[in-house]
């Protein structure tokens, strides 16, 4: 291993560690090329060690008796060393899977503010004293932190998936291994070190990088684990639960998405078509929850889809770390592969790339992964490109003639994440926000968050949800303690 070059290790315990294989593996900035580090790659040796590790710590040692105030102490010191760090995580994201700057800046804060929001929780769980039939009884359920905790996360927001794994885990009381995703490492490991500066006992937060084939399939089937959460593709979610048979772990899977992104005539179109860019393309596509399905009604839909490709065709794609750069490269070859693959098929199958079409090259791209923010006219719904998450910047169009038709075809899916819906019909808009299928709808807007509302999928899109109360909650379980008084 070249000495120039900085190695990252397993952090088992408390401690950082060399793997037990004693392999490691590169992280590269996908702009450019460039050798960022070399990270630890972890396998089952090394999963073992971490779940006996969070295993202790959960039994005991100081964590078991952090009281609640305890631990939201201890996420509030975590969220302002967070806070004072947020420059040096945004260019750790940028750097390694790709997105711009100001992205990033803007996603620090708001994790900052989703710790916060955990802090509060923390001090908030409740259990219940039900008045049993028989007066001489007494009943009181309480809630008891499930135990150890896996987490699987993607590399399309490293820090974002990070943080919201191990907020809750703090909040609840559990303990965690997380396995980042081999190409967006290095933002969880920097994540672990200050947690390791919060305070954060030894063997409550650990990191084994690695492979999804060695440690991520090691740590989804194994018997030491209580709970794995997992985000990624919906392929890998469906051996996600078959690992976790064994045992009959918890499960909490965020997965793909396939969204529809609906626009009436009547809706504000200028907004809408700003934002049917954003939903479609943020992140140069690579979002679980992307508007990637644009419906819109036919009597505006070609000149509608023509002012979405002009605006789409005006981003500046580029260096990340460029602060005027709107979108960076995919993350990987593989990615930009994949991408160019269902682009050819789209073609092939007879859509028209009214904007983008292929990788870019030229004017300093050369030695990146960048694609440009692609959209598609003459679109078919039995199309690949229409049916398939891409994970790309490719934005397929369809034409609607009716309310019925709409709801009808944007729900012939297997996912169910998110929805878009533009109108100024109220009453349209309740119909049919209740009509789609998915676990989020956005009414003239997409794709916004907050720490207090719960999001998740339905269908194929996954299980369980992530923020809000509902999120901390499902690291508990409930526990039923019944007196005889009479005794």
């Amino acid at each position: 291993m070249n000495a120039e070059v900085t190695s990252k290790r397993l952090l088992i315990d408390g401690v950082w560690t060399d793997p037990v294989s004693g392999e490691w593996f590169e992280t590269r900035n996908p702009a450019t090329g460039e050798l960022l580090a070399q990270i630890a790659k972890g396998g089952s040796a090394d999963i073992d060690a971490a779940v006996a590790a969070a295993r202790r710590a959960f039994e005991s040692g100081p964590w078991p008796k952090f009281s609640p105030a305890d631990r939201q102490a201890l996420i509030l010191r975590l969220a302002d060393l967070l806070e004072a760090h947020g420059e040096e995580f945004a260019r750790l994201d940028t750097t390694e899977m790709g997105s711009p700057i100001r992205h990033t800046r803007g996603s620090v804060a708001l994790l900052v503010d989703l710790l916060r929001y955990y802090a509060g929780i923390a001090r908030s769980i409740e259990g219940s004293v039900p008045a049993p039939s028989d007066p001489a009884l007494f009943v009181a359920t309480v809630k008891e932190p499930v135990g150890v905790c896996g987490a699987i996360i993607p590399w399309n927001g490293p820090l974002w998936a990070s943080v919201l794994k191990l907020g809750p885990v703090l909040a609840s009381g559990c303990t965690l291994v997380l396995k980042p995703a081999e190409d967006a490492s290095l933002a969880p490991l920097r994540l672990a070190e200050l947690a390791l500066e919060a305070g954060v006992p030894a063997g409550v937060f650990n990191v084994v990088t690695g492979f999804g084939a060695d440690a991520g399939a090691a740590l989804a089937a194994h018997p030491g684990v209580d709970k794995i959460a997992f985000t990624g593709s919906e392929a890998t979610g469906r051996r996600i639960v078959q690992a976790s048979a064994g045992n009959l772990k918890r499960l909490s899977l965020e997965l793909g998405g396939k969204s529809p992104n609906v626009v009436f005539a009547d809706a504000d179109l200028e907004k809408a078509a700003q934002m049917a860019v954003v939903a479609a393309f943020a992140n140069s596509g690579q979002v679980c929850s992307a508007g990637t399905r644009l419906f819109v009604e036919r009597s505006v839909h070609r000149e509608f889809a023509q002012e979405v490709a002009r605006i789409a065709a005006a981003l500046k794609i580029g260096n990340g770390l460029d602060p005027e750069t709107d979108l960076g490269p995919l993350v990987s070859a593989r990615q930009l592969e994949r991408v160019s693959t269902h682009m050819a098929d789209a073609l092939t199958a007879g859509a028209e790339a009214i904007s983008g079409g292929g990788r870019l090259s030229g004017e300093g791209l050369d030695a990146g992964f960048f694609f440009p923010p692609t959209v598609l006219l003459g679109a078919q719904d039995d199309m690949r490109c229409v049916r398939e998450e891409i994970f790309g910047p490719i934005l397929a169009t369809l034409s609607f003639d009716s309310e019925e038709e709409a709801i009808a075809r944007a729900n012939a899916t297997e996912f169910g994440l998110g929805a878009g819906l533009w109108t100024r019909d109220l009453g349209r808009a309740h119909r049919l926000s209740r009509a789609l299928k998915a676990g989020s709808v956005w009414v003239n807007c997409y794709n916004r968050i907050d720490p207090a509302v719960s999001s998740g999928g339905i269908k194929a899109s996954g299980q369980g949800r992530e923020y809000g109360r509902q999120h901390v909650e499902e690291h508990f379980q409930t526990k039923s303690i019944w007196i005889d008084t009479s005794v």
